[in-house]
């Protein structure tokens, strides 16, 4: 196989995964690579698959073939979640993974509701496409958060079988019939071969007849039937689309108050980190324009009054409402005046918040000169 040279520019910083495929070993499992028809392929993928920009996809970015490993190798490169584990790894247990077995434990239906839609969401896109994921397996689908998952390996397919020229339609067909067998596999968790009738009633003992209706119109896709399309489903499930956009709001809006949190403490950090970087810095300990004087000495009993601070009894105060309530108001540059006194406290000095904030501000900027000059 030709060994192509592939060039692509990735915005900096973000996260990319390189799969590689030796083309020896799947031609072993049966697939048949051809050199023609997968280079057509992977044009393809080059053209088809990277308009597909869904939530509940693995991006697709780049797909060539490659012979600097020794032999010749398809390599994806796709979209990289960090710590994200299939689904089989999530609900299958280990001894049952590959057994015909029916456990009596199974996913929630309130998840497995939240599994359905992020799924026909993903079939939605890559239908519209023009496409068909064909791969849709519990070891293909990436939970990548709490109850986010995302279909992977999308477009493999579409170059280790380029020779098997099937109908788009009947492909957008097997989807939905995979659709079908992922949700019963997670219904029974069983993620080995089964026997269909089995599995289904076993489901049917822990799901609602709702679910149960669902489930077994995706698997009838495997027949052709008018209206077999992922549209068709989307207006089925029209309430359970509703109800998981709610809870995706309520879970955007508890992130926004956290993204707050963060952004708080994140001001009161760099205010501690300004005030580290200012004072007593050895190296201009004999330089008399640096010299505790003036605005610095102001910002050294501005640190000690906020974190040397002790009761009546001299004991060390540990009260953090007073330290982060001191850095918020330095950090607004509020017009309140507070009392700070040397440590022999012979020396007071009353001063605003504004003020020590203009100190602070003005000492950090002339060390940053001295820095870059």
């Amino acid at each position: 196989m030709a060994n192509f040279t592939a060039c692509a520019v990735f915005k900096a910083g973000t996260d990319m995964m390189v799969a590689q495929i030796h083309l020896a070993d799947a031609q072993d499992k049966g697939y048949r690579v051809n050199e023609a028809s997968s280079e057509h392929a992977i044009r393809n993928i080059q053209q088809n698959w990277k308009r597909v920009r869904n939530g509940s996809v693995v991006s697709v970015h780049l797909a060539f073939t490659n012979s600097g490993f020794g032999d010749s190798s398809l390599i994806f490169v796709t979209d990289f979640h960090p710590l994200a584990e299939t689904l089989a790894q999530k609900h299958f247990a280990s001894s049952q993974r590959y057994t015909n077995r029916y456990s009596t434990s199974h996913v929630p239906e309130e998840t497995m509701w939240s599994y359905i839609v992020q799924i026909a969401n993903a079939l939605k896109s890559i239908h519209s496409a023009g496409l068909a994921a064909r791969v849709i397996d519990a070891t293909k689908v990436l939970l990548t958060d709490e109850g986010r998952i995302r279909l992977n390996a999308c477009g493999i397919l579409d170059v280790v079988q380029a020779d098997a020229h099937q109908a788009l339609a009947d492909s957008q067909r097997l989807d939905l019939h995979l659709f079908g067998k992922l949700v019963l596999a997670l219904g029974t968790n069983n993620g080995g071969q089964h026997n269909q009738t089995e599995a289904s009633q076993s489901f049917s003992k822990s799901y609602s007849p709702r679910m149960r209706q669902v489930t077994s119109w995706l698997l009838e896709c495997i027949s052709p039937r008018p209206n077999d399309s992922i549209d068709n489903f989307l207006l089925q499930i029209s309430s359970e689309v509703a109800s998981t956009l709610d809870g995706t709001l309520h879970q955007n809006d508890a992130l926004m108050s956290n993204l707050g949190t963060e952004l708080e403490n994140g001001r009161v950090a760099r205010l501690n980190i300004k005030m580290s970087m200012v004072l007593e810095r050895p190296e201009y300990k004999d330089d008399p324009h640096w010299a505790a004087h003036g605005s610095r000495e102001c910002l050294r009993l501005f640190r000690d009054y906020v974190f040397h601070q002790v009761d009546a009894q001299g004991r060390p105060s540990t009260d953090l409402g007073h330290i982060i309530g001191c850095l918020n108001r330095l950090d607004a540059g509020s017009e309140e005046k507070i009392m700070l006194t040397t440590r022999d406290e012979e020396t007071v000095i009353v001063v605003s918040y504004k003020e020590i904030k203009a100190a602070l501000d003005g000492a950090f900027l002339d060390l940053y000169r001295r820095a870059t000059r």
